[in-house]
């Protein structure tokens, strides 16, 4: 087994954004959905801060809840 490295600490994130809607957007699939973390070696700590961040900008009107 390899170590993999996340992808966000990798890019020295202190915290993630809400309002940043292009970095936010990679995270979400076609259907708006958030994307699990084995998808891009995200580690469990970062996960929970993305998907904060998420959900923040989402109840903000940044993201949309649903794609249609």
């Amino acid at each position: 087994m390899t170590k993999r490295n996340c992808t966000i600490n990798g890019r020295q994130f202190v915290a993630i954004d809400y309002k940043d809607t292009e970095f936010l957007h990679r995270f979400l699939n076609s259907q708006g959905k958030i994307y699990p973390p084995k998808r891009f070696g995200v580690t469990a700590r970062c996960q929970r801060m993305l998907t904060r961040a998420i959900k923040r900008a989402r109840y903000m009107g940044l993201l949309p809840f649903v794609v249609r």
